[in-house]
């Protein structure tokens, strides 16, 4: 701060400040800091290099003679100047000017005066201004500039002991300097009695092997001690396992006689096959399962109403009455039967009509490759006729091929009532197909197939 009032403080004479304008605008502009000769012209030495105006190669605009600047100006210059006596025009200032010896025109300039000089196309504007301060000289810092004597030596060492401390606590950690000594031999030995203080395993099942489970006699039966009478009643063996045949067969039997006798219950009126049929409260599964039955159903009660007259049983494979003769469709013993029975399937589907024309080019075995898949569009046909039975139309494929004979792409064009499932099946069986190699490189194939029932 002290060098930079100084700097200040020591002022001095007025220096010369000019700026240099070009096409109307300022392109450069310099203060003489120091007090030393002007030069213009179209040298690279001189303080402005001009390339017009006739100039010479170095010629002082503005000459510095003893302390005082003088403004130098030839015959093709012009401009203006404010002097103390006023504001002057070069052309006038001739007249009153001095010559030098290079045939040039001086004015002696003073600290107030300004103006303006034209030289060809560039302008000079010259004004007298304070000199700028001085920057002081760039200086290093007293810190740098003392060295070692400036080092804080009690915070230096405080600072090398508490990295000391903590280096040797970290040493101390991630090594083994305060592990202690283990002894290998008493270790072993602590092992070994450790090992021997463990409780034994408790011994092991052994399974005996087929062999010995044959070799090995049988127990005698514990004899219990007698117990005294009670008078409980005797409890039903309810362990199905223990049943004979004889018994489930009765069982079974016993089972759908009540389930017969419940049918006839249901109806009043007429044979319980009339109440099986006519109403939906009964259910159906156990008519056909008595039907399907054969065991035999006693003529005592004929819940169902199938006797025809007769003694002994009645049985589903005898001719003339029992449930299997419900499915009879002629007349039997004089009475007449259910009535014909029809079997009715669904529509069939034809064989498709197809046709191919081959555009871009011409494969050999087109209408061979397309006549082989003739069957599989009819499998895709009747499929969605198993969906809608009124199903017909046409699909038209477009049958890109390779220049291996591959399937590239297949477009199909669908017309009529046929499932979106047909469709696409027929287009997946087409992408399949292998053509010979087409001339030409590639091939657009026609098909146009024709859906209809038979």
């Amino acid at each position: 701060m002290t060098a930079v009032m100084r700097a200040v403080a020591a002022t001095g004479p007025k220096v010369l400040r000019i700026g240099v304008v070009q096409a109307g605008r300022v392109s450069e502009e310099r203060i003489i800091k120091q007090r030393v000769h002007v030069t213009v012209g179209p040298n690279e030495k001189n303080l402005f290099v001009v390339g017009s105006g006739n100039l010479p190669p170095t010629f002082r605009l503005f000459e510095l003679v003893g302390n005082d600047y003088h403004l130098n100006f030839l015959d093709g210059m012009s401009g203006r100047v404010a002097l103390p006596t006023g504001i002057s025009d070069l052309n006038v200032l001739r007249g009153q000017a001095r010559r030098t010896p290079q045939g040039a025109y001086q004015v002696r300039l003073t600290e107030d005066s300004r103006g303006k000089v034209v030289v060809g196309d560039v302008t000079f504007l010259f004004q007298f201004v304070a000199p700028p301060p001085i920057q002081p000289k760039p200086q290093l810092p007293v810190a740098v500039l003392r060295g070692a004597s400036g080092i804080d030596w009690n915070t230096t060492m405080i600072a090398a002991l508490s990295f000391l401390i903590h280096f040797l606590a970290l040493g101390s950690i991630y090594s083994d300097w305060l592990d202690p000594v283990i002894d290998d031999e008493v270790s072993v030995a602590n092992l070994v009695d450790s090992l021997k203080s463990l409780p034994a395993p408790p011994p092991l099942e052994e399974k005996p092997t087929e062999d010995q489970a044959d070799k090995t006699p049988e127990k005698a039966p514990e004899k219990t001690p007698d117990k005294a009478p009670t008078n409980t009643a005797p409890t039903t063996n309810t362990n199905t396992s223990k049943v004979s045949a004889a018994e489930k067969a009765s069982l079974i039997q016993e089972t759908e006689r009540v389930m017969l006798e419940t049918l006839a219950a249901l109806n009043t009126t007429g044979p319980a096959t009339e109440g099986v049929l006519s109403r939906s409260e009964v259910a159906m599964g156990a008519l056909d399962a008595a039907a399907a039955s054969d065991k035999a159903v006693g003529s005592g009660s004929d819940p169902l109403g199938l006797s025809r007259g007769g003694g002994g049983t009645l049985r589903p494979g005898e001719q003339g009455g029992g449930l299997g003769g419900l499915a009879n469709t002629g007349r039997s013993g004089g009475t007449e039967g259910s009535g014909q029975t029809a079997k009715v399937s669904g529509p069939k589907a034809a064989m498709p009509g197809v046709s191919s024309s081959v555009a871009g080019g011409s494969i050999s075995n087109a209408a061979r490759v397309i006549a082989a898949m003739r069957p599989a569009f009819r499998a895709c046909f009747q499929k969605g006729l198993d969906q809608n039975p009124d199903a017909q139309g046409s699909v038209r494929l477009a049958i890109k091929v390779g220049p291996g004979g591959e399937v590239s792409s297949v477009q199909a064009t669908p017309s009529g009532n046929l499932p979106p499932g047909v469709v696409d099946c027929v287009t997946t069986r087409a992408k399949r197909a292998q053509f010979d190699p087409p001339e030409g490189g590639a091939a657009v194939v026609q098909v146009p197939v024709t859906f209809v029932k038979q």
